[in-house]
């Protein structure tokens, strides 16, 4: 009855290790998801790969992973209000409008 219990208990670590090795494994994927960034389906194809080399590039699909800064990401608050990134970009919008006003005003005359 032991030896049965022994053997439950290794296929349990066994399949449990496995799992284990498979979510770190895919954890740059998601990480990559969950930032947005642009080149997640090559991240996925990388941690596949990375897989297969026994996860000898794995470091660098981490890395590059968590390596996008979205700069143009517009939030915005609980109240409804726009982030400073969205004001920026409309002051920005409003100043090359008064830029090319100018522009073709000066350009006509």
């Amino acid at each position: 009855m032991l030896e049965y219990l022994a053997l439950g208990m290794l296929c349990l670590s066994v399949t449990a290790i496995f799992y284990i090795f498979i979510f770190i494994h895919d954890l740059p994927h998601r990480m990559a998801k969950k930032r947005n960034h642009p080149q997640q389906e090559a991240i996925h194809y990388a941690c596949w790969l990375s897989l297969f080399t026994l996860h000898a590039i794995w470091p660098l699909v981490f890395l590059w992973s968590v390596s996008n800064r979205d700069p143009v990401r517009v939030a915005v608050a609980g109240d409804g209000e726009p982030s400073d990134a969205a004001s920026r970009i409309a002051a920005l919008e409003k100043r090359i409008a008064e830029l090319e006003a100018k522009k073709n005003a000066g350009g006509e005359g």
